[in-house]
């Protein structure tokens, strides 16, 4: 089972090396499969998926080609706790294990905004 299958709203996120990173606010399951989300329909609008590349990436503030990833692939959004809060994207590839309530993302990047 891919890690993204195991995670819920609400969990608690930690990097790599145990510092606590904030809470899941929200998650997509990809389609890691498809090889370009160009000319797929939106099944709840009928549109075209590029326009829910756009608003993503608008209300995200992601650059357009990272949006696209992320929703090809799949993604987690974090409520980020501390002095930089905010909010940060995981990609499906950067979850590493979820344990109990904790989910453990790799040593890496991340998306924040």
């Amino acid at each position: 089972m891919a890690v993204i299958e195991q995670v819920r709203e609400g969990m608690h996120v930690v990097a790599a090396d145990g510092k606590k990173i904030g809470k899941v606010e929200a998650l997509k399951m990809g389609d890691p499969e498809a090889v370009t989300a160009d000319g797929q329909v939106d099944p709840e609008t009928g549109g075209l998926v590029g326009t829910v590349i756009d608003e993503f990436a608008v209300t995200s503030k992601l650059p357009h080609h990272t949006a696209e990833r992320l929703l090809r692939i799949g993604y987690v959004k974090v409520d980020k706790s501390g002095l930089f809060a905010g909010h940060a994207y995981f990609a499906s590839d950067e979850l590493d294990r979820v344990e109990g309530d904790t989910l453990w993302v790799k040593e890496g990047g991340h998306t924040d905004h």
